[in-house]
């Protein structure tokens, strides 16, 4: 008689616990029937596809794409089933080799790092040729409008006042007889033609309003006439004219002076026609 264990001692332990146990798929399947819920309701609820629902609850991971998808259907259909997912990924690990490792972080920050890269030289690129063009057509214009902007300024800058010291063309001025003092002079005589009537208005001695017409009625002129200015009429027949202050005016009428008195202020209506100034 021997002393100490037997043989059928020394056998390994069996944990009853593990044998009894179900399988990931298995818990998950008996679950889903315990809560009254369809696979089509999981698969609804979860956006997990029915086959792939199928297999998992067979035990069957192949469809799941690999451990890392595997893991994560079973996380959303433990979650749907109301289980604790964590004992099934820990049992689905112990079966499958291990909690797979997970991916390096570094390799995909740095090809998303990359990327952004290669794309800056070409938006640098497009915009440094965008602004050449710019810069181009830009001076491109000034070159040609250069020479009319010159012509344009050099024509202001004859027009205006001319800087003290420096010589300026003459700019042409607007031919306007000088207002008249005392009698016309031969040579004014002589130039009113004799077969026309030949009217000036002068205004020395203040400014009057006055309005000419032709022989037909056709307006002439009608505006103020200021100290020191004169108008000249002509016609083949007939000037008529009316006079806003004709104290302030002085008429020549084919070359002769008029010398009627007109009162300051006093509004006068008049006609002249060929000939001797005649007032009608």
């Amino acid at each position: 008689m021997s002393i100490g264990n037997s043989p059928e001692d020394e056998r390994p332990f069996r944990d009853e616990s593990q044998e009894a146990r179900p399988s990931v798929g298995r818990a998950l399947q008996q679950a889903r029937i315990a809560a009254g819920l369809t696979v089509d309701y999981v698969s609804s609820a979860t956006r997990v596809r029915i086959a792939i629902v199928r297999a998992i609850e067979a035990d069957d991971f192949a469809p799941c794409g690999g451990d890392v998808y595997a893991r994560g259907h079973i996380r959303t259909l433990a979650k749907a089933v109301h289980l604790d997912p964590e004992p099934l990924i820990a049992q689905y690990d112990a079966e499958h080799g291990g909690r797979p490792a997970p991916t390096p972080a570094a390799p995909l920050f740095e090809a998303e790092r990359i990327r952004p890269e290669r794309r800056g030289p070409n938006w640098t690129a497009a915009m440094v040729a965008a602004i050449v063009v710019v810069i181009g057509f830009v001076g491109f214009t000034a070159f040609k409008g250069g020479g009319a902007s010159s012509d344009a300024k050099s024509q202001v800058a004859e027009g205006g006042t001319p800087a003290p010291g420096k010589s300026a063309a003459p700019t042409p001025q607007k031919t306007t007889p000088a207002a008249p003092t005392g009698e016309p002079s031969d040579s004014a005589i002589a130039a009113a033609p004799q077969d026309k009537v030949t009217v000036q208005v002068s205004a020395p001695n203040g400014r009057s309003w006055i309005s000419a017409k032709d022989h037909n009625g056709r307006m002439l002129y009608d505006g103020l006439l200021k100290k020191g200015e004169s108008k000249t009429f002509q016609d083949s027949s007939k000037i008529n004219l009316i006079l806003g202050d004709a104290g302030a005016i002085e008429l020549y009428v084919n070359g002769k002076k008029i010398e009627d008195t007109f009162r300051p202020g006093a509004v006068e209506r008049l006609t002249y026609t060929k000939g001797d100034p005649v007032a009608g």
